[in-house]
């Protein structure tokens, strides 16, 4: 009973903070608006605030609403209860965005690409060339879904190609919020090589050109994602705000 009431004050309380944000309404101007102090006003979105129905109704008013709106959904399923994917390709900044996100939501964060490593004991590249895709497709979707089963709450580093095997991608948008990190294609390869790595770019005078190929094919899978952030225009820790904005943190 304790654990329900709890989850309850916290969804009225992102309920609370989400139509703030929408009405560009600082803690203080609220608090002026419903006449109730800051201080319980931010116990309130925390989830921790015991707050009474009159209040509550006072509460609503100042953000142009009624205690139903504020109070609906608050029965449905935490989004946040649900893993976060990151969809996009290499250099989008899953890896450099996705621990960071992880870190301000206090879940882990987890790399597919990694993990299959882990599962084959061989680099990508060697399960590429020594077993071939449908191999490694295979292991990308075990792996996936143990990673789904085991992790209610987590940000999760999709490899760049998932969007195309259609099983895993079905599973990540039913069952995880998905992501796509969407960047120009000139961002995705100077990523990549200021990481040091030099590959899309040796022996190939076309790399740009196939880079740009690449990302609009993908780019019809991707936008399928539950949200799309701009990471050119917003940067790294623009990009985690927006993020985690987006998930009602």
């Amino acid at each position: 009973m304790a654990n329900a009431r709890k989850d309850v004050l916290s969804a009225l309380g992102r309920s609370v903070r989400a139509r703030r944000r929408e009405r560009g309404l600082t803690l203080t101007a609220l608090s002026e608006r419903a006449e109730v102090s800051p201080r319980f006003l931010a116990a309130l979105e925390a989830g921790d605030g015991n707050i009474s129905v009159a209040r509550l109704c006072d509460v609503a008013h100042a953000l142009d609403a009624t205690a139903a709106e504020l109070l609906a959904g608050v029965d449905a399923p935490d989004a946040q209860a649900r893993p976060v994917a990151l969809l996009g390709l290499r250099g989008a900044g899953k890896s450099t965005i996705g621990p960071k996100l992880a870190a301000r939501l206090g879940v882990p964060f987890v790399e597919i690409d990694q993990l299959v490593e882990r599962a084959a004991g061989m680099s990508l590249g060697e399960v590429f060339e020594l077993h071939g895709e449908a191999y490694f497709r295979r292991l990308e979707r075990e792996v996936l879904a143990q990673v789904l089963s085991q992790n209610p709450r987590a940000v999760i580093a999709t490899g760049g190609s998932i969007v195309h095997d259609g099983e895993s991608f079905e599973l990540l948008r039913k069952a995880a919020t998905t992501v796509w990190l969407k960047a120009r294609p000139e961002d995705h390869m100077s990523r990549v090589v200021a990481q040091g790595d030099e590959r899309p770019m040796a022996n190939r005078k076309d790399a740009m050109a196939e880079l740009r190929t690449l990302f609009a094919a993908r780019a019809a899978l991707y936008v399928q994602a539950a949200h799309v952030i701009d990471t050119t225009s917003l940067g790294v820790e623009g990009s985690v705000d927006a993020l985690a904005a987006a998930l009602g943190d």
